[in-house]
């Protein structure tokens, strides 16, 4: 029976190389001559640290158009945490990696209410769908990437005949 695995994971690889060609624009860019600006990446989270407020959104511009160019999906970065200590100021934003249970269970509601011919089920942080026509699956697929209200990046991946 063809399946195949619903994840959320971040290419690390990627994320790392947006990473350093953000602080290597940094470095280049006019308006942060002189500044203490840069990035850092961590195991779960991306900070930010700037002199001013208003740095901490240029830098946020930065850092999304080297993730988009890097081919990494933007919803990968969760909520921010603003932090002050002395004259820099640090925003930091948590990675969302893994599928929570709230949201394999949307993915598995949205396939039943869609009458499909598939089965839906969550193992884990993951969700697979099991169906008897591979066209079934491709239908499920389409059904997923073009539902606006999951904001998680979705990868599709371990599709089987």
């Amino acid at each position: 029976m063809p399946s195949f695995d619903i994840v959320s994971e971040i290419d690390r690889h990627e994320l790392t190389n947006s990473v350093d060609q953000a602080n290597r624009e940094l470095e280049m860019r006019y308006d942060f001559r002189g500044v203490e600006a840069s990035f850092t990446l961590s195991e779960k989270s991306v900070e930010m640290a700037a002199e001013q407020e208003f740095q901490l959104e240029q830098m946020l511009l930065i850092l999304n158009t080297t993730l988009s160019k890097r081919k990494v999906d933007l919803r990968v970065l969760g909520d921010s945490t603003d932090q002050k200590s002395g004259k820099q100021v640090k925003r930091s934003y948590a990675l969302k990696e893994g599928l929570e249970q709230k949201v394999a269970k949307d993915i598995v509601k949205k396939i039943k209410e869609s009458k499909m011919k598939v089965q839906a089920s969550i193992q884990g942080d993951q969700v697979r769908i099991t169906g008897k026509k591979r066209d079934d699956l491709q239908e499920a697929i389409q059904l997923l990437r073009g539902d606006e209200s999951l904001d998680v990046p979705m990868q599709f991946n371990n599709f089987r005949d």
